[in-house]
């Protein structure tokens, strides 16, 4: 069974690979787009084959541990309702702690980096309470918080706030004083200079930021559900392991891989429309 789904699988994809190398003789577009991907899915599919050797050809790993990839493709075929379920919830979680965070990191970076009052008494506590790892905090918001989802949205939400900040701060406390000085010489008031001056000038900083903030809270959203959360996809790997279905953890890795790096690119396309005047000047 596992062998004849994950052969299908293969069938497919190599019936889709014939259509695209022969549509592309016509399509102009879509032979520049092969050739970008062409070497990623190569090397994709060299991947898959020394996976199959290793495994389930000379058995060099030991088994259940780690299992052929037609054992991964069979569990997300049957687990794909529970998968789907537990990505979900991931998903509610993260947007909602990733939200939670960036709101916060974002109000008081602007007044650390803004205010020199501000400042002086908030860069203390940041240093002294940022360091310190989320998942640090987890007993302590077992203990204080009602709901284990409530206080995994507040440690995602800690672990973002951290570097929101501090890259905001830094972005608008150098803000080059000849743009100010202008908008000064113009007329502009105090609103005027942090929101269309001093914000627009830093936005590289804070999209350093989020992006720092988005790989810390990945972290923290699958250490908080394999300890307090009773769904999502950290809890579902912690679940499987208890069982010592490893296809299943390793199908669970498979998703998580995706959703990351959906939400990773994601953000690049925002950060690349807002910081369009870039294009050509930073790369990353």
């Amino acid at each position: 069974m596992e062998t004849r789904s994950y052969f299908v699988f293969l069938l497919n994809f190599l019936a889709v690979s014939l259509l695209l190398a022969i549509a592309q003789l016509w399509l102009p577009g879509l032979r520049k787009r092969m050739r970008q991907a062409g070497p990623i899915f190569a090397a994709a599919l060299l991947t898959l084959c020394a996976w199959e050797l290793i495994t389930s050809g000379f058995r060099l790993l030991p088994l259940p541990y780690f299992p052929g990839p037609a054992a991964v493709f069979q569990s997300l075929i049957n687990d794909r309702a529970l998968l789907f379920d537990s990505t979900w919830h991931s998903l509610v979680l993260l947007l909602g702690g990733y939200a939670l965070g960036v709101v916060a990191g974002l109000i008081s970076g602007i007044f650390i980096g803004w205010s020199t009052p501000v400042r002086y008494w908030g860069m203390p506590i940041l240093k002294i309470v940022g360091p310190i790892p989320a998942t640090a905090w987890i007993p302590l918001a077992m203990v204080v918080s009602p709901s284990a989802v409530i206080s995994a949205a507040a440690l995602i939400g800690l672990a973002v706030w951290f570097p929101v900040t501090m890259l905001t701060a830094s972005g608008i406390s150098n803000t080059r004083a000849s743009y100010l000085d202008v908008a000064r010489t113009l007329g502009a008031g105090r609103s005027y200079l942090i929101f269309r001056v001093a914000i627009p000038a830093a936005l590289p900083s804070i999209f350093i930021g989020l992006f720092m903030g988005l790989g810390a809270s990945f972290l923290t959203l699958v250490v908080a559900e394999t300890v307090g959360v009773k769904s999502g996809l950290g809890w579902y790997v912690a679940w499987a392991q208890g069982w010592a279905e490893y296809g299943k953890v390793f199908a669970a890795l498979v998703i998580m891989a995706a959703f990351f790096s959906t939400i990773m690119t994601v953000l690049f396309k925002v950060r690349d429309r807002m910081l369009v005047w870039q294009k050509g000047v930073i790369k990353w």
